[in-house]
């Protein structure tokens, strides 16, 4: 029997979770900081990544912190920024080789977890500040993926409806920042921003191999450079909202292809009872080939040449996407909400509601298989303050039936349509 529970426990005020086992033949190891999503401080903390992977002060220079990772036998490093419900988080990831598969006097994992904590608390210096070329260089970088998506219209198009629908939350804020911000910033000024974000923020440390808690634990007490007043907790908050009135937005740009993007308040998280059958409707709806919004929008009335949904489970905020042709705009608009309709009315045949089922057991199995994905299911659970294990969350699905669908989508209100077109058309 695999082991699949994470032990626990804090050093300096981290929280770690370590799972025990066998199954890989390397290390995942990954770092989760959290900060509530704010107009101030979104952009640095964006920036701050990008400008820790150029160098520590035991090897303040790039080609130096990359040849470390060489002599780790190849080692990943890497990270990732986005966001979930009203947080922003930053997430480190290492992986490399276990130390029973090679010849190596030391531990790999201590030496991975020194790395990994200097790259966070032990940054490249020079004047009490990150070094100055580092944080040029980065900041061009980040705009570079700014750029990228606005760039990139389907991208544009999901942005700018979260961002109209969600205009007086922070939610609305897009995880890397803004150009505008990224100009103001500076290595003295970013250097004060990031000590202040490992000092407030909870931070997790995940680690998945051949190893034990206790270990881990020694590990990070002496790699983990950092003071810290005490283990700070997410506060995910459930809001519910009543939609008065449906907003409508139609942005005109150069587009060869419309976008119709749809923002809807499920008033359900990743907390709450009804969560599976969330999941379960977003999945009939058009998480999958199957699903009504392919189905019917896209190849029985050939209206989208895509069309789906997506959830973000810690907010509690459906997406729906299509592409679409300019003229088509009223008969898509009018077919999707049908089929939000058909839905709330309980028109879901045998086979949508196991097929369904089948494919999100399927998914969620397939997160056994990976360390990563194993990693970031368990952080669902710090996020929400609500414990299920895949295997609970497989057994909830198959018991989810058309009525506990219909329940969730009383709850589900749309509430901003957003279409972008060509600059041709009324």
């Amino acid at each position: 029997m695999k082991q699949t529970t994470f032990e626990r426990s804090t050093v300096k005020n981290i929280r770690i979770h370590v799972l025990p086992t066998e199954q890989f033949k390397t290390y995942a190891i990954s770092a989760y900081i959290g900060t509530p999503l704010a107009e101030d401080t979104v952009t640095p903390i964006a920036l701050t990544p990008f400008v820790l992977r150029r160098g520590t002060q035991l090897y303040p220079e790039t080609k130096k912190f990359r040849e470390k990772l060489d002599d780790l036998y190849g080692a990943g490093f890497g990270f990732d920024v986005f966001k979930r419900g009203d947080y922003q988080i930053v997430q480190f990831r290492m992986d490399l080789i276990q130390d029973r598969y090679v010849n190596e006097k030391g531990s790999l994992l201590q030496q991975a977890l020194q790395f990994l904590g200097g790259a966070l608390t032990q940054p490249a210096l020079e004047n009490k500040h990150f070094v100055t070329k580092y944080v040029d260089a980065e900041k061009r970088t980040v705009q570079k993926k700014i750029e990228a998506v606005i760039n990139d219209k389907i991208r544009y198009a999901e942005e700018r409806c979260m961002h109209e629908m969600c205009k007086n939350e922070p939610y609305r804020l897009f995880p890397l920042g803004t150009i505008e911000a990224l100009q103001q910033i500076d290595a003295h000024s970013l250097y004060n921003q990031y000590t202040q974000w490992l000092k407030q923020s909870p931070i997790d440390l995940y680690v998945v191999g051949n190893t034990t808690l206790a270990e881990v634990t020694a590990y990070v007490e002496h790699s983990f450079q950092l003071e810290r007043d005490s283990v700070h907790n997410y506060q995910m908050k459930t809001n519910h909202y009543q939609v008065d009135q449906i907003r409508t937005i139609i942005e005109k740009l150069d587009v060869s292809q419309g976008k119709l993007n749809m923002g809807l308040r499920t008033n359900i998280t990743y907390a709450d009872d009804l969560y599976p059958s969330l999941l379960m409707y977003n999945g009939v709806l058009g998480g999958y080939p199957h699903s009504k919004l392919f189905t019917n929008v896209r190849e029985k009335a050939s209206l989208a040449y895509y069309a789906s949904s997506r959830l973000d489970g810690h907010k509690g905020i459906l997406a729906i996407r299509s592409g679409i042709e300019m003229e088509n705009y009223q008969k898509a608009s009018e077919i999707i909400q049908r089929q939000l309709e058909a839905i709330r009315n309980g028109e879901i045949n045998e086979l949508e509601l196991t097929q369904t089922q089948a494919m999100i057991a399927n998914q969620l199995r397939e997160i056994q298989d990976s360390a990563f994905e194993m990693i970031s299911f368990d952080y669902n659970s710090v996020l929400s303050g609500t414990e299920r294990s895949v295997n609970e969350l497989i057994d909830l699905i198959y018991k989810v039936d058309r009525q506990m669908i219909t329940q969730a989508a009383q709850k589900v209100q749309l509430d901003t349509i957003y279409f972008l077109r060509d600059q041709k058309g009324d």
